[in-house]
């Protein structure tokens, strides 16, 4: 406890107003409950942890975090994290050659990057990190702008906060000789006012608009949902990545996260179709299986309006929109153009259009 200057705890505008009270009185606790959904602010140490409520932690679990971030303050640090089985409270050990990449439970080093480990307690430098289980300097988190406030509830912190982490100047580590306990639930035991996915795609798709440049489109690909889904003012989050004059994604890919298989179509270019003020747009009504195409004025590329009039042209010559192409049903001229579920290598779907300039 030598180390720990004060512990708090942050009652995010839950139904139960008793937990505060009663852990306010142990040492060094402190219970902060907000009135709406939000990121403690009022931090007083050095560093600042991170831990979810339902964690546990192990013995000896803090010194080796705090010594990395001492050794260099850019640093943003997590434990290996074991798991806590939900019935039993039952601790099994994670193994620690796990990385927190894109999937939730991690992803096993390859044998090459065993094999260049001399040292099974060398930290393990991470693409991606727990969004909510690490350890960080407050100067440093403060710098990078905390976190995104306007994300809601739980989802896609892990992606926004390691891609701005690693894209503006500071590294991810999973730390071997730290371990701490996580209880994985089978659901959440707090309400989504706009329900679980719709939330989750809010967050994610603030996450892809702001740091994914244009491999965004990859994540719409792969969530085509999101196509038209509100996601907020993003102004303040782009200014504050121009601010830190971070790398572009692109970056990221090629010297964080090399291994990454990218999809095999590259997409070459993005935008609008327009014919003088007048703009190719999806429209999708009720009942309708894919959205109909429709010449309409131009709204623009600043937001959600303007989604549905967005296109990418790609090197092996579609035009998609999420994971939709532009495609005929037959090729005889004046076939209407409709939208289609991509298919590579469908020649109904290429060479649809001549483009001049």
């Amino acid at each position: 406890m030598h180390l720990i200057h004060e512990i708090i705890l942050v009652d995010d505008y839950s139904d139960n107003l008793d937990d505060c009270r009663l852990l306010g009185k142990l040492p060094k606790v402190k219970c902060l409950r907000n009135d709406q959904r939000e990121v403690g602010q009022t931090l007083l140490g050095e560093s600042v942890t991170f831990l979810d409520s339902h964690c546990e932690v192990n013995k000896d679990w803090l010194p080796p975090l705090l010594q990395r971030i001492k050794e260099d303050p850019t640093r943003m640090v997590s434990p290996v994290i074991d798991i806590i089985n939900l019935d039993t409270f039952a601790y099994i050990a994670a193994s620690s050659d796990l990385r927190g990449v894109y999937i939730s439970n991690g992803k096993q080093l390859s044998m090459e990057q065993k094999s260049k480990r001399s040292d099974p307690t060398e930290p393990i430098r991470t693409p991606v990190i727990a969004g909510g289980l690490f350890v960080i300097n407050k100067s440093w988190f403060n710098h990078l702008g905390k976190y995104d406030s306007a994300m809601d509830i739980w989802g896609g912190e892990n992606f926004e906060i390691s891609f701005r982490v690693w894209m503006c100047g500071g590294s991810l580590e999973i730390i071997p000789c730290s371990r701490v306990g996580h209880v994985f639930r089978k659901k959440h035991p707090y309400s989504f006012p706009e329900g679980n996915a719709n939330t989750y795609i809010k967050n994610t798709k603030r996450t892809a608009e702001v740091w994914m440049d244009e491999f965004k489109n990859h994540y719409y690909a792969a969530r085509p949902a999101a196509q038209g889904r509100p996601y907020g003012d993003i102004q303040k989050r782009l200014l504050l990545r121009k601010n830190l004059q971070c790398r572009p994604f692109k970056w990221y890919l090629e010297n964080v996260y090399p291994e990454l298989k990218i999809p095999a179509v590259s997409l070459s270019k993005s935008g609008i179709i327009r014919q003088r003020q007048r703009c190719i747009e999806s429209q999708k009504t009720e009942g309708q299986d894919s959205p109909s195409l429709n010449l309409v004025p131009c709204s623009g590329l600043k937001g959600d309006s303007s989604r549905s009039q967005e296109w990418i042209y790609t090197q092996v010559q579609q035009i998609l929109q999420g994971a939709l192409c532009m495609s005929v049903h037959t090729l005889f001229p004046g076939t209407e153009v409709v939208l289609l579920p991509c298919k590579e290598g469908d020649g109904k779907q290429v060479d649809l259009f001549i483009f001049n300039g």
